[in-house]
């Protein structure tokens, strides 16, 4: 028997849930909603450690850094998820968050368990990413043990990445190889060993938290609006038309010409209502900004007054 993980956590029997098979349905569902309740409070005991991962990912990805999920099975699979709903949220390059899982994308439709264990495969992954020292690398694992996982993380670190773990255990072998590591323990599984059920969930949102909150912290939001996105099918042209809205006050009508004239960018059309501004000009502006809607509204009769001004003979 591994030693290491017969004292998981995450590998203990439910001493509440072992006649689950003899419940009613009802009983069953509540049984499982009752330890669902615990993964908030897990999670929000690593709220320090998630603050410091999120204040490192501001400055790299500021700085021209990006982000890797790596991750094996479900752990893997809630970072590829996480990772692709970013570019339609947040309006970023595909390549800034970046999700992997081990096996390839085939493990995201069908369980591969095996390749959680190959080292090799993890460190040629970080190799194949071109994982530099301006990048993070956070590494996804509930047990601690994917070999698949602390290997990248280990190559990360070699290469000056900075390597971030989220796992759901104490004192587990993922932490080894972290400079930062968040751990929100959950206790034992209803089903034992299913961490596809409280792990997974606890997982979800460390994921979600550290993700928000480094693209707020970019300025992809304007106070809790997603204005970001970019409107490329009728619910997202209808979510922009309303964020324009809710943002500037405007009309719906002003607000669908304004998107038009921003080719459908809802952040440069709230710029040039709440500014008056033309397309280019706001654009200069909010570049001048770095992004940051807010900070570009704020200062933007200062960002031009350096423009060269016509001499008195030239008029």
């Amino acid at each position: 028997m591994n030693e290491y993980l017969a004292g998981l956590t995450t590998e203990e029997i439910h001493p509440d849930t072992q006649m689950i098979d003899e419940c009613t349905t009802e009983e069953m569902l509540r049984l499982l909603n009752r330890e669902d309740a615990k993964v908030p409070a897990a999670v929000a005991a690593e709220i320090p450690q998630i603050a410091k991962a999120v204040d490192v990912l501001h400055r790299l990805l500021k700085n021209g850094g990006r982000m890797f999920y790596i991750g094996a099975g479900t752990s893997g699979r809630l970072g590829v998820l996480d990772a692709s709903e970013c570019p339609p949220t947040f309006g970023v390059d595909p390549t800034l968050v970046q999700g992997h899982i081990a096996g390839g994308d085939i493990a995201l439709r069908m369980a591969v368990e095996g390749f959680e264990d190959d080292e090799e495969e993890g460190i040629a992954l970080i190799d194949r990413c071109g994982v530099t020292d301006k990048d993070a690398v956070i590494g996804i694992s509930a047990s601690g043990s994917a070999a698949f996982v602390i290997a990248g993380l280990r190559r990360a670190a070699e290469l000056g990445a900075v390597t971030i773990g989220v796992v759901n255990n104490k004192h587990s072998k993922l932490s080894e190889v972290c400079d930062i590591c968040i751990a929100p323990v959950v206790g034992p599984e209803v089903i034992m060993g299913s961490t596809r059920l409280k792990a997974g969930t606890a997982q979800k949102l460390v994921l979600n938290m550290l993700t928000t909150c480094t693209m707020v912290k970019l300025g992809k939001t304007y106070d809790n609006l997603m204005v970001d996105l970019k409107a490329s099918n009728r619910k997202l042209y209808d979510r922009s038309i309303r964020i324009i809205r809710a943002a500037t006050g405007t009309d719906e009508a002003t607000a669908a010409e304004t998107l038009r004239k921003a080719s459908m960018n809802a952040k440069l059309a709230i710029l040039m209502i709440k500014t008056g501004l033309g397309p280019e000009e706001a654009e200069q502006a909010l570049r001048q900004s770095d992004g940051n809607l807010k900070a570009a509204i704020r200062t933007y009769p200062d960002l031009f007054q350096t423009a060269p001004q016509p001499s008195p003979e030239s008029q």
